[in-house]
């Protein structure tokens, strides 16, 4: 939470970060034309926003998973989970508002919220397979018949 609150900043403003990421596009892509600079620039930056949001969804999984004290948690700790995240990304943009060089976008609730979904919707996947190959302490299954 702290990292994303830090991005809110003006220090993640699109102004700062594509100064990043234009010269690894100018370098990959050295022909690349200004307004496609711009939409590869708004997309990793989306990107991230789903990819930092996926994180925090799965790590509010796994806090509320050891409150329940279950492998295979019950459906609030999902819900939990992702409600918190989907919060924390409207307060987040809510914040935004305040930093004369960003704007709080409700698109950006929903693509963050999203985000959240997609990393909690990999975790369930994950879960799902039945902990095949591991033991309920977390190690890793020995095959009855194979030597070692």
């Amino acid at each position: 939470m702290g990292v994303i609150f830090a991005a809110s900043s003006d220090a993640g403003s699109s102004q700062h970060s594509s100064r990043i990421i234009g010269p690894i596009v100018r370098w990959l892509y050295p022909q690349i034309a200004q307004a496609e600079m711009d939409r590869v620039v708004f997309g990793v930056r989306k990107a991230a926003h789903v990819t930092e949001y996926a994180i925090l969804a799965m790590l509010l999984w796994r806090a509320f998973r050891a409150r329940a004290g279950s492998l295979r948690p019950p459906p609030h700790v999902w819900w939990s989970a992702w409600g918190t995240a989907a919060a924390y990304a409207a307060t987040d943009e809510i914040h935004q508002t305040f930093v004369p060089t960003r704007t709080g976008q409700w698109q950006d609730v929903v693509i963050d919220s999203t985000g959240a979904l997609l990393g909690l919707l990999a975790l369930w996947i994950v879960t799902r397979r039945g902990g095949k190959g591991r033991d309920p302490k977390g190690g890793v299954k020995r095959d009855p018949g194979s030597a070692g």
